[in-house]
Parts: structure tokens; sequence; C-alpha cells
């Protein structure tokens, strides 16, 4: 049988660790709803709006080149 194992040394005492963080709290509800716009939201639309310009752009070109090589 073996003895019981005894540690010559004290204790350390540990601080908290660093990687693991509090989360980082959510805006209040009344701050949420001052801000009307979304960035998401501003997001969603420039692609809209680049989408449109794109399909624009592109529709001007093809009648000008159809328009160019007809005559």
């Amino acid at each position: 049988m073996s003895k019981p194992w005894t540690s010559s040394k004290p204790t350390v005492e540990l601080r908290p660790s660093r990687i693991r963080r509090d989360p980082v709290p959510l805006a209040k509800p009344a701050e949420a709803a001052k801000n009307y716009w979304d960035p998401s939201e501003w997001e969603t639309w420039t692609v809209v709006v680049g989408v449109l310009f794109f399909g624009l752009a592109i529709s001007i070109i093809v009648i000008g080149f159809s328009e160019f090589t007809s005559r």
C-alpha cells in the first residue's frame, strides 16, 4: 500500500483567465429603437441599388452596341 501524497509547496492562487471574457452587453431596447437605420439594412439597400445600376449599365451597352452594328 502506498502513502498519500502531500505537497511540500503551498498552493498558488490562480487569476481569472484572460482568454475567456465576459460577453459584450447588447444595446438596451430604448437605444436600439433610436437607431432607425440598421447597418445591415444599409448594406442590403446598397447591394440592391448596385445590382440595379449594373443591370442598367449592361442594358445601355447592349442596346448601344446593337444600334451601332445594325447600320
